[in-house]
Order: structure tokens, then C-alpha cells, then sequence
């Protein structure tokens, strides 16, 4: 139940993420029209509005900057609702043949793993299942993802025993104490 919502959730996110960016441009665009009014203001020919297409357009390149910035900074996968997968996949919702984002998004696939994998080993379990999920976003049937998921699997059946084993030390030493 709480992996649908977290899908549904980190869905929406992405698609809110994708919507302030949009609002950030026709704001921004808004305010360079209100600073430098046209300078033939006694013309009376029309400029014709934009379209959203180029809105669309200029999401894509604000979020494809963001992806690369958080390339750049080392932010993959992590944090949540910052890293360029995020950025990368909000572009494919905008424009699903994004070539730049499609390729970004497979070259980068082998650090991301690596990612995850590091994240498991350090036993940060709900975070490798996000980013799990997130790069299964991208590629659902990618069988790396399918053994980072047998490990993350594996590594919370140890963490439950290790927290049964420890329950039971001390309800031991309780028991002892009586």
C-alpha cells in the first residue's frame, strides 16, 4: 500500500516540480515584457503570443539546465525532489522523445545503480527503494534494477532478523532480571 502511494506521490511531485518550473518561465517572461516594453509601442502591428509549445520549450531547457547542474554537483539520484533523474524524467513528461534527457538519463544508469547499491550496503533501505523506483521510471525492465531489488530485499530480511534478535536479548535480560 505505501510503495503505490509513494509511486502516485513521487508521480505528482514530478509533475508539480514540472508545473512550477512553467509558472517560474511565464513569470519570468512576464516581467522582462513589464522592464522592456517594445520599443515601437506606436506600432500597431501585433506580436503573436507565445505558444505553448515554446513554453514547453522553454520548461524543457530550464529543467535540462537543472539536470545538468545537479549532474554537476554530484546529485544523481539524491536528494529527493532535487537530483537530475528527477530533472531528467520531468522533461520526458514534457517532451517524451527528449533526445538530450533519453540519453542523459542511459549514460548516466551505471553511477546511478552504483548509487543504490552504496546506499543498501550503508543500510539506508528506504532511500535505495525510492531511488529504486525512480530509476525504474525511466527503464521498468532494466534487470540491474531487478538485482538491486533481490539485494534491497535480502539486506531488510537481515535488518529484520538483526531487530528480532535484539527484541529478544532483551526481553532475556528482562525476564532475568525478575
Amino acid at each position: 500500500m505505501s510503495r503505490v502511494r509513494f509511486a502516485v506521490s513521487h508521480r505528482y511531485a514530478l509533475v508539480f516540480v514540472s508545473l512550477l518550473v512553467l509558472a517560474a518561465v511565464g513569470i519570468y517572461r512576464h516581467g522582462l515584457a513589464v522592464a522592456h516594453p517594445s520599443e515601437d509601442a506606436g506600432s500597431t502591428s501585433i506580436e503573436p503570443a507565445a505558444t505553448p509549445v515554446d513554453d514547453a520549450q522553454s520548461g524543457t531547457d530550464i529543467l535540462l539546465g537543472l539536470a545538468r547542474d545537479a549532474m554537476r554537483d554530484g546529485r544523481l539520484v539524491a536528494p529527493a525532489g532535487s537530483n537530475a533523474y528527477e530533472f531528467y524524467l520531468s522533461v520526458l513528461q514534457l517532451e517524451p522523445e527528449n533526445r538530450s534527457a533519453r540519453e542523459a538519463l542511459r549514460e548516466s544508469f551505471p553511477r546511478a545503480a552504483a548509487e543504490i547499491e552504496h546506499a543498501i550496503n550503508q543500510k539506508q533501505l528506504e532511500e535505495a527503494r525510492r531511488e529504486i523506483d525512480l530509476l525504474r521510471e525511466f527503464d521498468r525492465d532494466n534487470f540491474t534494477l531487478a538485482l538491486l531489488g533481490g539485494k534491497l530485499s535480502a539486506a531488510r530480511n537481515i535488518v529484520t532478523k538483526q531487530h528480532e534478535a535484539e527484541a529478544a536479548r532483551i526481553r532475556q535480560t528482562t525476564a532475568a532480571g525478575m
